[in-house]
């Protein structure tokens, strides 16, 4: 389904939103994150620091993977809509190198007058098959 054509007319409940593939995810792209969040934990971008942690790799800071998600709603959704919110919850660790698949599926849908709200399931997947994050979120139409 194109971003652009998107309306309450052409969606239903249990539709599947196109997977789409990130990555694989670079450190200098985790350093880019770091740099524009604040996020200084060295834990996203000096493998020492990580190792000497015990973690198997520098770690891809949950709320990148959140704005994974959102743009990859809004994209979905088009340019005439709006994210209202994204809940996430980071059930397992995706590192440098990794790839992600998102996914979504359309879980309710309310019309208003003045156009309505999609629930969406979404959730990453990296190459070993493994859900990472998952969430809810909730995008405006106009009508």
């Amino acid at each position: 389904m194109g971003a652009a054509r998107l309306s309450f007319t052409n969606i239903k409940v249990g539709d599947a939103i196109p997977p789409v593939t990130k990555g694989p995810v670079t450190s200098e792209l985790m350093v880019r994150w770091a740099a524009g969040s604040g996020d200084f934990n060295p834990i996203h971008y000096d493998k020492d620091w990580a190792l000497n942690q015990g973690l198997p790799s520098t770690v891809i800071a949950g709320p990148m993977k959140a704005a994974m998600l959102a743009h990859y709603l809004t994209h979905w959704a088009g340019s005439l809509s709006a994210l209202k919110s994204l809940q996430c919850r980071y059930r397992g660790m995706d590192g440098a190198g990794d790839t992600l698949t998102l996914y979504g599926k359309v879980t309710a849908i309310e019309i208003t007058k003045d156009g309505g709200q999609i629930v969406c399931d979404v959730w990453t997947q990296n190459q070993r098959g493994e859900t990472t994050t998952t969430g809810v979120g909730k995008l405006i139409l106009p009508a």
